[in-house]
C-alpha cells in the first residue's frame, strides 16, 4: 500500500538520482515553477495528468515512477527502444525473440 506522501517523496528521490533541481523539471515537465514548488510544500497528491507530466519531465514512465529498479530508470535510448517494440510485439513473437536470445548467448 502506498502511504500519501509516497509521490512527493518518489518525485525528490528520483530529482536526487538524476541530479536534477525542482526548477529543471519543471522546465523539463512544463509545469510552472510555482505550481510545482506549491505541490511539492503542501505534499498533495498530483493529479494523473500532472504526475504523468512529472515523469515526462525525469524521462520515465508512470510504471518506471512507481518502480523500485533502478536500472529501469538508468536504461539507454537503445534499451528504451528495444522495450518499445517489445511491447508491440504478440506472444508468440515474444517466444520467438526469447528463444532466438537464448540461442545468441555464448555461455
Amino acid at each position: 500500500m502506498i502511504d500519501e506522501k509516497y509521490i512527493i517523496n518518489r518525485i525528490r528521490q528520483l530529482c536526487e538520482r538524476k541530479q536534477m533541481s525542482m526548477y529543471a523539471l519543471s522546465k523539463r515537465s512544463g509545469i510552472s515553477q510555482s505550481s510545482l514548488s506549491n505541490l511539492m510544500k503542501r505534499g498533495s497528491t498530483p493529479s494523473f495528468f500532472t504526475l504523468a507530466k512529472i515523469c515526462d519531465g525525469l524521462g520515465i514512465t508512470l510504471a518506471q515512477f512507481f518502480s523500485n529498479d533502478r536500472e529501469i530508470l538508468d536504461m539507454t535510448e537503445e534499451q528504451k527502444k528495444v522495450l518499445q517494440v517489445w511491447g508491440t510485439l504478440t506472444d508468440r513473437e515474444k517466444q520467438a525473440v526469447k528463444i532466438y536470445v537464448r540461442g545468441m548467448r555464448l555461455e
